[in-house]
């Protein structure tokens, strides 16, 4: 992997764009077409919106946190930084394809790398039926929202919703209830990351739902389809010692 040809890329804070700013005048900075490796200067949001925004370009991504909460960066230091290219750790993550169809008939289309998530968009609880690889699984499920989750998005969104915590190398998916009302204390489940998960919204005009794939909203959903992409890879590196996998399971002691 070569890592001379840095393009530095950073979040629209004053830190982190003091930063890039050094950081170009000491190393060089070049354009993201000629450049052999990314350095992203954020929090984890900026992240994801570095992975997204660079999909096409097969390039690995080093974040350093420049942000508020960075799981997926390395801690910030100027000095040594081709060094520290050089030794960093691979991991490859796959996003889930959102396909979200609407009231009026559109279709939108969408990646999410931490999950795609389902929330009420009114004042009442949502209606959903859960339908995994054809089969209906829940007929009713009555919640705030529902979400499945990456093994490297599942420290994220659905932690805070009490979601598992799964290793990374594991080929599952946690599918898990937000505030779930009916069925009581239904806890979600592991599916396996080849499953194809539907929601169909019941209801949908007394109870009106959007869907999020990081942070990419569709309004007055009527029903989503949620499936593993393994085509779309995400390279994304990490200093030795403190890859996804040691996070990961640090989160759980923490």
């Amino acid at each position: 992997m070569g890592t001379d040809r840095i393009a530095f890329l950073a979040s629209e804070t004053t830190v982190a764009q003091d930063t890039r700013a050094r950081l170009a005048a000491r190393y060089g900075d070049h354009p993201l077409d000629e450049a052999e490796i990314v350095v992203a200067l954020g929090g984890d949001g900026f992240m994801l919106q570095t992975l997204h925004g660079t999909e096409a370009l097969d390039l690995p991504v080093y974040g350093m946190n420049r942000g508020t909460v960075g799981f997926l960066m390395n801690a910030f230091s100027e000095d040594d930084l081709p060094e520290r290219l050089a030794a960093a750790e691979e991991a490859i993550i796959n996003p889930l394809a959102m396909t979200a169809e609407t009231a009026s008939g559109e279709v939108h289309r969408g990646l999410g790398i931490n999950e795609v998530s389902l929330l009420r968009a009114g004042p009442q609880a949502a209606k959903l039926k859960v339908i995994v690889d054809g089969r209906v699984r829940l007929e009713e499920l009555v919640c705030d929202g529902a979400l499945l989750a990456t093994p490297a998005g599942s420290t994220a969104y659905n932690y805070s919703a009490y979601g598992p915590i799964l290793p990374i190398g594991a080929d599952v998916l946690a599918l898990t209830a937000i505030a779930p009302f009916r069925p009581r204390r239904w806890r979600g489940a592991l599916l396996p990351t080849g499953a194809t998960v539907r929601f169909e919204v019941l209801e949908a005009e007394k109870r009106p739902v959007m869907a999020d794939a990081d942070s990419r909203l569709v309004r007055d959903v009527r029903a989503v389809e949620i499936r593993s992409e393994p085509r779309v890879r995400h390279r994304i590196l990490f200093d030795p010692g403190h890859g996804l996998e040691e996070r990961l399971i640090r989160e759980q002691f923490a």
